[in-house]
């Protein structure tokens, strides 16, 4: 029993675990808190009859909340009892009170209904109230960005833009953000851009208008700005006059009072007149509207934009500045193209000056300089190119005018002008060319119009008139009575007059060149040297060439040089006093025209023995001589005898000019003595020449006399002293190689030459062997000629054998001396 008990007692364990689990499952079951899966699988998980059991355990925990329902109920029931009485009883008081209700409530709805209509209306009104004050606050909010936007519209209209811009920043900044979240003002928002690039593109359309505006009255710009600066300086200038006038003047106070009065009014006259012109000048704004520039620097600058304006309006004044620097192809023909090229470059200029001084930015110093750098390199080449094309001085002097002013004017605004200065230097130059071409016609004229003849005085008046022009001074002339003749011809005056004015139109050119006085006399010497030396030269050696210039004319220029030659040391003084630079200086150059002249009496000399040696080879080819004749016509032939007569006639020439100057005589007495020598010694040459002439085969006895009578008349002229001044028989031994050539066949003294050749004190010193021969051959073949013609004399055959033999000896023995000569060179 107590086994038996002992081996049940773990299934009642296991019997009242299991019973455990069951309550658990209920307890968690009926509390609702936990989630049923896990409980319902607890038991259905264990043994096989757990849901059985689980079921079981279920209806027991029924039975007893039942039990406990009906202990509760029985419990209650006599409250709930009483209750529903009670209930029963208030039922009909509800049922009064409820009517009572109603009707209370419907007589206060009828009532209340007014009171809600009052209230409803002063409610609408209220919130209308606040509508309107809500209204009114964000219109006050509005208006501002809408006046602001109106502001905005009319400053458009009236090209404000500038100010528009300002009115755009404000509302971005200021009134936009109060408002942003109305439509109207995103639409604001999204036209400001808009509005923004409209501003730009009218002002960079102005300002494109502007540029061609410029452009186009660049030109009236650089004329009215040169004038100005023209007129400044005229005025320094007349200033300076006026103070150098009152300086003089108070050195002579007591005489001057009446000038003192005459000088001021003059001034003040001046003051006034250039007060009037400043009056009637323009300036650059008068002429060009610059408020597009102004407002579009701005409108791009507030942009942000700067850098872009800046940028294109450098872009386009460039393009501009190469287009005004481009000048016209017929520019150098007249002076109104190079001004106009100037105007519009002075100009173009001065606009860029403007700008520069009143903008901050838009134009640089850096800027213009370069551009100015530029632009003067091109007007220098452009300058070089045309001037040279420039024929005529005065254009070249206008040239030069325009220069200075245009250096001038530049100069007054800032831009270094010392290049330009260095271009007239070269164009100097070029118009010293100009004026040397125009001054070689000038002489030319002078030197045709010339009679070639000394002038003519027939009074003092006359007298007074050439000195005034020329200075000529000679005091043996000055004794003589009038009427008389001044040596020279009329050029000389007329010469002199015209280096004179080379000089002041040379003159004209270094003035305003901002050079000293030293310079300037060294630029006049320099060219006036090239007007001497070259140009008067020139026309002095082409006219003494001319054909129609006779023996007397050259004579008479001879004469015209030395004088002009006398006249260099005044030329020299007038430029020292017309630059007050003394010739003492050193670095004074000096005139050549020493040289000059001398080389021009030198070639007139010269020409004049060329065309006494043509006169003379004229005569000797109409020499007809009968080289066959058997003996001479015992008088000298026609065409020497005429020749002998014109030679008497031309050197009378230079004894008939005036004597009056010791300088005259002696250069006409040796020019007349070297043209005698030389036509003396051409007609021997010529004569010898003749004798000697390959083409003349044979001479006979007869024509040797003949010869020898024509030579005799040369020796008779030359012994006639027809030019005064020869030593003895000087002018006769220019013919003693012909006298002792004929004499030794004359007088056939062969033994006396062959025995005497080569001695000092041979008779015939002067004959040459290789002469003596051929005229010999030429003697030898006439005589055998002659000879042929008369063999029917046979008393003369034997002398005739004789005489040949004899010049065959001769012959052979001229032949050896020939050959020992041959030999001994």
């Amino acid at each position: 029993m107590a086994r038996k008990s002992k081996s049940n007692l773990p299934e009642l364990y296991l019997e009242e675990n299991k019973d455990q689990i069951y309550e658990n499952a209920l307890a968690e079951i009926q509390s609702f808190e936990l989630p049923l899966g896990t409980t319902l699988r607890s038991v259905y998980d264990d043994q096989p009859n757990a849901h059985q059991r689980f079921m079981e355990k279920l209806d027991a925990c029924i039975r007893n909340h039942d039990r406990e329902i009906e202990k509760m109920c029985n419990f209650h029931h006599q409250g709930f009892v009483d209750a529903i009485t009670e209930l029963l009883k208030v039922r009909a008081d509800a049922e009064k009170l409820k009517v009572q209700v109603t009707d209370t409530n419907r007589r206060l709805q009828d009532a209340g209904k007014e009171v809600i209509a009052q209230t409803e209306e002063i409610i609408r009104c209220r919130v209308q109230q606040r509508n309107i004050t809500t209204v009114v606050e964000k219109l006050q909010l509005c208006l501002p960005v809408l006046e602001m936007y109106s502001k905005l519209k009319e400053q458009m209209n009236v090209k404000r833009y500038y100010s528009a811009l300002k009115t755009m920043e404000q509302l971005e900044n200021l009134y936009l953000p109060r408002v942003s979240q109305y439509r109207f003002c995103q639409i604001m928002i999204e036209n400001l851009p808009k509005l923004r690039e409209e501003i730009k593109e009218i002002s960079m359309s102005d300002l494109k208008d502007f540029l061609e505006s410029i452009r186009k009255h660049s030109d009236r710009i650089g004329e009215t700005a040169m004038k100005q600066a023209q007129q400044q300086k005229t005025f320094s200038t007349a200033l300076q006059k006026q103070n150098n006038v009152n300086y003089g003047r108070n050195m002579h106070l007591g005489r001057s009072r009446i000038l003192e009065s005459k000088n001021e009014i003059t001034l003040k006259r001046m003051f006034e007149e250039d007060d009037e012109h400043e009056e009637e000048v323009l300036t650059a704004q008068d002429l060009v509207d610059f408020s597009p520039v102004y407002r579009c620097l701005h409108i791009y600058s507030v942009l942000g934009d700067g850098e872009i304006f800046e940028n294109y309006y450098r872009k386009q004044r460039r393009k501009q500045a190469r287009l005004v620097l481009q000048p016209q192809s017929s520019m150098h023909e007249t002076v109104e193209g190079y001004r106009r090229y100037f105007s519009q470059i002075v100009g173009f200029f001065v606009v860029e000056d403007h700008i520069l001084h009143v903008t901050q930015g838009l134009v640089t110093r850096t800027y213009t300089d370069e551009l100015w750098n530029m632009a003067l390199s091109k007007i220098i080449a452009v300058l070089r190119t045309h001037s040279s094309y420039c024929s005529d001085p005065d254009l070249v002097l206008e040239l030069k005018n325009l220069i200075v002013v245009f250096a001038d004017t530049l100069q007054g605004y800032g831009f270094p002008v010392n290049r330009l200065f260095d271009l007239l230097f070269e164009i100097r130059d070029q118009y010293n060319e100009t004026l040397l071409k125009k001054w070689s016609g000038l002489f030319r004229d002078i030197f045709e119009a010339d009679n070639y003849s000394p002038i003519p005085v027939a009074n003092e008046e006359e007298y007074k008139i050439v000195v005034s022009k020329f200075p000529f001074q000679d005091p043996e002339l000055d004794k003589q009575s009038f009427p008389k003749k001044l040596p020279m011809s009329q050029s000389v005056p007329q010469i002199y007059i015209q280096v004179k004015e080379f000089i002041y139109a040379s003159l004209k050119f270094s003035e305003s060149l901002h050079r000293s006085s030293t310079e300037i006399d060294d630029m006049l010497r320099k060219s006036t040297n090239l007007l001497l030396t070259r140009t008067l030269s020139s026309c002095l050696q082409n006219l003494i060439k001319k054909p129609h210039i006779g023996l007397t004319e050259l004579v008479q220029i001879i004469i015209n040089t030395t004088h002009l030659e006398q006249a260099c040391k005044y030329l020299e003084d007038f430029i020292s006093n017309i630059t007050n630079i003394s010739q003492v200086t050193v670095h004074t150059a000096r005139l050549y025209g020493l040289s000059t002249f001398k080389d021009a009496r030198h070639a007139a000399e010269g020409e004049i023995y060329t065309k006494l040696n043509q006169k003379i080879d004229e005569f000797i080819q109409i020499a007809d001589y009968d080289w066959t004749m058997s003996e001479s016509d015992g008088r000298a032939s026609g065409y020497l005898m005429d020749l002998i007569n014109f030679l008497r006639s031309t050197f009378q020439v230079f004894t008939h000019l005036p004597n009056n100057n010791n300088d005259h005589a002696a250069m006409s007495g040796k020019v007349a003595q070297t043209a005698c020598m030389s036509a003396c010694q051409h007609l021997s040459t010529s004569l010898m020449q003749m004798l000697l002439d390959s083409e003349l085969k044979q001479i006979s006895m007869g024509a040797i006399q003949q010869f020898n009578l024509d030579v005799i008349q040369c020796e008779l002229f030359a012994s006639s002293e027809p030019v005064p001044g020869f030593q003895g028989d000087t002018l006769q031994l220019a013919f003693i190689d012909l006298r002792q050539l004929l004499d030794l066949f004359m007088v056939w003294d062969w033994s006396t030459y062959l025995a005497d050749y080569g001695q000092a004190t041979s008779k015939y010193l002067r004959v040459n062997p290789s002469t003596a021969l051929t005229l010999l051959e030429k003697v030898h073949r006439g005589m055998k000629d002659f000879s042929k013609k008369n063999n029917i004399f046979a008393q003369f055959r034997k002398n005739d054998r004789d005489k040949q033999k004899l010049i065959e000896t001769v012959v052979k023995q001229l032949r050896s001396l020939v050959n020992g000569m041959s030999q001994h060179t």
